[in-house]
């Protein structure tokens, strides 16, 4: 006499496979995507986080007590200093300090908030000869940028084709002094951030009286800030800030315009094909940094 059909019910259920959830399903295809030799893209469903992130929370972050410590070889390997090494400094009581390996140039280009990293992924070939560094405070999603620089970067042997772009997880409002030195930056770009419509909210907008001095310090004289967003309250914000910034001047629309970085920034972000497939508008500013005033 056979099974019953509830016993052969049973029996069939654990043979089936088992099947997977999202989770592991996400952690599976990055997992993969970490493997050597992967060609295809990363795909952005299996990077999905909340867009927003407090920039006041104590996140798990790691971050330099000093710029001359950050170690970028990781990031950039292919501007390493041929023969340097990482070598241990003078020892203290308290720790080991370590010297990290040599670039052959310093990262000029920050992108603060860099998303999905689309305007990374623009101005490698536009800017191939500048290190450019994206700035992301989500987990994932840096990992999904992390993982697209290095596919691109397998599709383009041979060549320093996107060896020049990467991106660090970061919290910019924090520890950006951390990563640069005074005058280091030549642009910095600030690309539809978080626009905190709540009054109680604006003290975590990544444009204030604070975070200008900040930019202005990592920024060379002469440097330009980029800004752009969809929302007008928050470009109003953001020139009221950096107009009355000592700083600080509004590059006119004529230079502008002209600037191919201006382009780049309104097409190629994430958020600009988003308001452009909208037919939303968009609101840029660019702030040039000043001379210092002789003492």
């Amino acid at each position: 006499m056979g099974p019953s059909k509830k016993n052969q019910k049973r029996t069939n259920d654990e043979n089936a496979p088992v099947k997977k959830n999202k989770k592991q399903k996400r952690e599976d295809y990055r997992a993969a995507m970490r493997e050597e030799g992967v060609s295809t893209l990363p795909r952005k469903k299996f990077y999905r986080q909340r867009a927003h992130a407090n920039p006041f929370s104590d996140h798990q972050l790691v971050y330099p007590p000093h710029p001359e410590q950050m170690d970028w070889s990781t990031l950039y390997p292919e501007y390493v200093v041929k023969g340097s090494e990482e070598t241990p400094a003078e020892e203290t009581s308290e720790s080991t300090a370590v010297i990290p390996k040599l670039l052959t140039q310093d990262v000029e280009v920050a992108d603060i908030g860099c998303g999905f990293g689309g305007l990374l992924v623009a101005l490698a070939p536009v800017m191939p000869e500048t290190l450019v560094l994206g700035l992301e405070i989500r987990v994932s999603v840096t990992q999904f940028v992390e993982d697209r620089i290095k596919v691109l970067r397998h599709q383009n042997p041979g060549t320093k084709l996107y060896q020049n772009v990467s991106v660090l997880r970061a919290n910019t409002m924090k520890f950006l002094p951390n990563f640069f030195r005074k005058s280091q930056l030549s642009k910095i770009f600030i690309c539809f951030p978080d626009p905190h419509f709540k009054a109680r909210k604006h003290k975590q907008r990544i444009v204030s009286t604070t975070l200008n001095s900040e930019y202005a310090y990592v920024l060379k004289p002469g440097g330009i800030a980029y800004t752009i967003t969809d929302v007008p309250d928050l470009h109003e914000w953001m020139v009221q800030h950096f107009e009355a910034h000592p700083a600080f001047e509004r590059v006119s629309e004529k230079e502008q315009e002209a600037d191919p970085c201006v382009r780049i920034m309104r097409m190629e972000t994430e958020e600009g094909k988003k308001v452009e497939r909208n037919k939303g508008q968009k609101y840029v500013a660019l702030f040039r940094r000043l001379e210092d005033p002789v003492w």
